[in-house]
């Protein structure tokens, strides 16, 4: 519990106060970036926009005393950020243009350096207001910033770790992981969650492309990631398979509300014959039941796809002739039944969302 603590302190006293450009000011000389942020969670990870985010934070008792220790990687560029971090904080505030900023443009391109904690890592801020990490070497002027691209951070994707790697409760438990460890060759986050995509980088100088700063994943554009999870059907005389296939160097997804599913359907002359799903979760808690992530002490639960794990699912159905199989890989962003408890009524937070679907026709 001690080195919990300073872990804490000393993650707090590397938020030193800074000011960033608003995001605004990005948009005449990067237009098509800035087209692709809007739909980024990362422009939406505010509880004045995230419906989910908003619900547990209502539920977490720091939020009764302003405590909004979330500020540190949901609006890490706010002008206020010691505030609402602070232990009787001030609270997040909509009417304050920096904290709508959420994860700012000018934030993560001045990230020059992640500080490991036990708790969360934390991000070291470079304090030149307008130098800004890239990794374009040919492409290192601008009227109004410096452009340095020396910074190993950003050409290894290892910016993203200072939010993205882990965070541990008060009890130590790993709430969420993304565990990166480099097993896909050649890959990291950018390789994945920012890849080239055709378009200028910006209106001063003309490529003809850029890194897509959409940031596919769970909320957004996860059409870009299919092709990192195949789905395979392998029949047999009394029955047949459907494999999962990950190429992910992480769990299929980290975030403890998440729920995934693959759902296996056979039909036969027009007829739906066998229709099963199979679920894929990782539970967190405390005496084997489910409980929010600042009370759990376990994981309670744990059947989510694991980085670069084959999973094959046996159906015991004999198959005929021109039967068709469909296997359906897809997710909810929250459990149906935690849903219920935050009270979130919002589409966008159980819905079934399809990530892929493959049919396979019997020969």
């Amino acid at each position: 519990m001690n080195r919990y603590i300073v872990s804490i302190l000393l993650a707090t006293f590397a938020l030193a106060s800074h000011q960033f450009a608003p995001n605004k000011d990005c948009k005449a000389c990067h237009p098509k970036i800035w087209e692709e942020y809007q739909s980024s969670q990362h422009a939406n990870s505010t509880i004045f926009k995230d419906p989910i985010h908003r619900a547990v934070w209502e539920k977490n008792p720091a939020s009764k005393k302003g405590a909004y220790k979330c500020a540190k990687c949901h609006t890490p560029a706010a002008n206020n950020l010691k505030e609402l971090m602070a232990p009787n904080g001030i609270g997040p505030d909509p009417d304050n243009p920096t904290q709508n900023d959420a994860v700012a443009c000018a934030y993560c391109h001045r990230i020059k350096a992640i500080k490991e904690g036990l708790a969360t890592n934390t991000n070291i801020i470079d304090p030149t207001p307008k130098k800004y990490f890239g990794t374009r070497k040919e492409h290192i002027k601008s009227p109004y910033h410096e452009i340095d691209t020396s910074n190993p951070n950003f050409l290894k994707g290892n910016v993203c770790m200072g939010c993205h790697s882990h965070k541990r409760n008060k009890f130590g438990l790993n709430v969420c992981s993304t565990d990166e460890n480099r097993e896909i060759e050649n890959a990291n986050c950018v390789s994945c969650h920012m890849p080239k995509v055709r378009g200028s980088v910006s209106t001063m100088r003309q490529t003809k492309d850029h890194a897509f700063h959409g940031f596919p994943g769970a909320h957004s554009h996860n059409q870009m990631l299919k092709k990192y999870v195949d789905i395979e059907f392998m029949p047999h005389l009394k029955g047949f398979e459907i494999a999962l296939n990950s190429k992910i160097p992480h769990d299929l997804l980290l975030h403890p509300a998440r729920v995934a599913f693959l759902r296996v359907k056979v039909i036969r002359n027009d007829k739906e014959i066998l229709d099963k799903k199979e679920i894929l979760v990782r539970v967190i808690g405390a005496n084997g039941k489910p409980t929010p992530p600042w009370l759990a002490k376990e994981v309670v639960k744990d059947t989510m796809l694991k980085a670069n794990e084959k999973r094959v699912f046996k159906y015991d159905l004999e198959l005929q002739k021109g039967d068709r199989v469909q296997a359906i890989l897809g997710y909810r962003l929250v459990k149906p039944p935690l849903a219920k408890k935050l009270g979130l009524d919002d589409p966008l937070a159980t819905k079934p969302i399809i990530l892929k679907k493959e049919e396979f026709v019997v020969q």
